[in-house]
C-alpha cells in the first residue's frame, strides 16, 4: 500500500493513520533521487528520541501480512514518470502481487458524478480493461467514469512502459491539455500504469476533495482500505490510533468565544 501525492495529501494521511493503528514497524526506507529531501521528527510517537521521519519509508504489518510505503515530500517536477518506473521495478523484484494506491481528486473538477451511493470514494482497477472491478462494486464504490486507456495520454503512458519509447516522445504540451487529461496527468496514474504493465493487481482508491483540514476524508479513504484488505476498524482488528504528529498539523481548534 502506498500513496499518490495529490491534492490536499488525503493519502498520505490515510497512511499515517493506518500505520498508527496497526503499530506497523518501520523496516526500511526507499532512497530515490526523483524524491526532494526531507527530514523530521517521529511522526507516530514522541519516543525514542531521536528517530526521524524520512522522504520514503517502508513499513509492516506482520498480523496483517501488509507492507506499506509513506511518501512524505513530493516528486520533483518532470520526474513523476521516472519514479513510477523505479518503484514498479522495485516492488516487482519484491515479489508483491496486489498493490494499493491512496489517492485523492480535485472537488473542484466533481462534475457529472453519480452521487447516489452516498460514498466519496472512487476506484481504479486493473482487473478488467475498462477499469472496473466486481469486488469494488459490491462495496459500493464508483469506478472512475473519467477513465479512457484509449484516450491519449493514458496511451501515452502505456508506451513508456516499453523500453523503446522514451519521454522525448512526449505527450500533448500543456497548452494542449483537453478535459480528458487531468487524470492521468496524476502521480497515481503513472504508478498505476507501471505496475499493472509488471503484471501486478493495483487497486487505486480516490476521494474528491479540497484544500484544507482534509482529516475526515483521510478517515474515509482508511476505512474504505479496511474494507477492501478485510481489516475491521472497531471490531477484533485493527482500532483507529491518530498519529502522534497530527496534533500539530492544523493548530489547535478556534476559540469559541468568537463566535
Amino acid at each position: 500500500m502506498l500513496p499518490a501525492l495529490s491534492i490536499g495529501n488525503v493519502g498520505q494521511l490515510a497512511v499515517d493513520l493506518l500505520v498508527s493503528s496497526m503499530r506497523a514497524a518501520r523496516i526500511g526506507y526507499l532512497d530515490d533521487p526523483c524524491v526532494l529531501p526531507c527530514i523530521g521528527n517521529n511522526a507516530y510517537e514522541p519516543l525514542p528520541m531521536g528517530e526521524l521521519a524520512l522522504p520514503l519509508e517502508v513499513y509492516e504489518s506482520t498480523a496483517n501480512a501488509l507492507t506499506l510505503v509513506q511518501q512524505r515530500s513530493p516528486v520533483i517536477k518532470g520526474k513523476v514518470v521516472d519514479f513510477a518506473k523505479n518503484l514498479a521495478d522495485f516492488i516487482a523484484t519484491c515479489g508483491k502481487k496486489h498493490v494499493v494506491l491512496l489517492s485523492s481528486l480535485d472537488f473542484g473538477r466533481w462534475q457529472q458524478i453519480d452521487t447516489s451511493s452516498g460514498s466519496q470514494i472512487h476506484y481504479l482497477s486493473s482487473t478488467k480493461d475498462d477499469g472496473t472491478d466486481d469486488y469494488c462494486e459490491q462495496m459500493g464504490w464508483r469506478s472512475l467514469h473519467e477513465y479512457d486507456s484509449e484516450q491519449s495520454r493514458w496511451k501515452y503512458l502505456s508506451t513508456l512502459t516499453e523500453a523503446k519509447t522514451t519521454q522525448e516522445d512526449g505527450p500533448p504540451s500543456d497548452e494542449e491539455l483537453e478535459e480528458g487529461d487531468y487524470l492521468p496527468s496524476l502521480p497515481f496514474a503513472s504508478l498505476f500504469t507501471f505496475l499493472k504493465a509488471k503484471g501486478i493487481k493495483v487497486t487505486c482508491l480516490l476521494c474528491y476533495c479540497s484544500e484544507g483540514d482534509n482529516i475526515p476524508d483521510a478517515f474515509n479513504l482508511a476505512e474504505a482500505t479496511g474494507k477492501l484488505l478485510g481489516l475491521r476498524p472497531g471490531d477484533e482488528g485493527i482500532k483507529w490510533v491518530i498519529p502522534y504528529s497530527w496534533k500539530s498539523v492544523y493548530g489547535p481548534p478556534p476559540d469559541l468565544s468568537i463566535f
